[in-house]
């Protein structure tokens, strides 16, 4: 894992390194992110769109965590060696915590893949946003922020979404502590920490999520999904043994009730 302490000057230099090396030949151009879960895949006509903005909410102030761990796992499952831009901001990084690379290691991920670049306020995270979707030789981009957001308007989000297109960089939008407004995202997600199924003797069981699609461009939303990451096959699937849950089954937690009401605003 390769953090850098100089935002824009420092995240150029390394685009340009990155671009060089040859890292689009391990990216696809277009295409789709799987997650490796047959029915959340199918649902979406293959998994999320590479070349698309896509949005992460935290199901409430607790599930942040989980949040940012769904979206890195899912950006590192990328074919290849590309890097993955991970952005985020000092004042996320303080509530949330800092990223472990042991961590991603011991969930199956490579943390050698990920560029981690911290900035002092939300100005210079859009700054540095704009710059890294534009690198062809990344596999993803993740932009974390905390709260709102007001610079990412609908001018904003548009620009980054141009930027994503143009280069074949699927960018996912981690938005902690905070409400859906209007955007231009291909898809929109609230994620919730899901209760692991325990293993032999007792052992903690895999990360588990609960998603529920808040809003989808190319189709209807409202779907529901539990997943479970497997180490072994570095994919998120369904416990071993268990049946798939589908998206009519998993109930709704009273806790996402406010984030709802604001997507369906949105």
């Amino acid at each position: 894992m390769r953090e850098s302490s100089y935002p824009l000057a420092g995240l150029r230099q390394r685009i340009a390194r990155i671009a060089a090396s040859g890292g689009t030949e391990s990216r696809p151009a277009e295409g789709w992110l799987a997650s490796g879960h047959a029915d959340f895949d199918a649902a979406l006509g293959g998994g999320l769109a590479v070349g698309r903005t896509h949005e992460f909410f935290a199901a409430d102030a607790l599930d942040g965590t989980s949040a940012a761990a769904f979206a890195a796992l899912l950006a590192l499952r990328t074919p290849g060696t590309a890097p993955l831009i991970w952005l985020r901001t000092a004042d996320a990084a303080s509530r949330t915590g800092h990223i472990y690379a042991p961590g991603i290691a011991e969930l199956g991920g490579d943390p050698d893949r990920l560029l981690l670049v911290e900035t002092p306020d939300p100005k210079m995270l859009l700054a540095c946003a704009n710059d890294a979707i534009r690198c062809a030789g990344s596999a993803a981009v993740i932009v974390e922020s905390w709260g709102k957001f007001p610079l990412l308007d609908l001018t904003a989000g548009r620009r980054l979404a141009l930027g994503a297109r143009d280069a074949g960089t699927t960018l996912l939008m981690l938005r902690l502590n905070a409400v859906p407004t209007p955007s231009v995202a291909e898809t929109r997600w609230s994620i919730a920490a899901a209760a692991s199924r325990e293993l032999e003797a007792n052992a903690p069981g895999a990360p588990a999520f609960d998603l529920e699609l808040l809003r989808w461009r190319a189709g209807p939303a409202g779907g529901r999904w539990r997943l479970d990451w497997n180490h072994d096959d570095k994919s998120f699937g369904h416990a071993f043994g268990e049946p798939a849950l589908s998206g009519a089954v998993l109930p709704v937690p009273a806790r996402r009730t406010a984030l709802s009401h604001g997507a369906a605003a949105a």
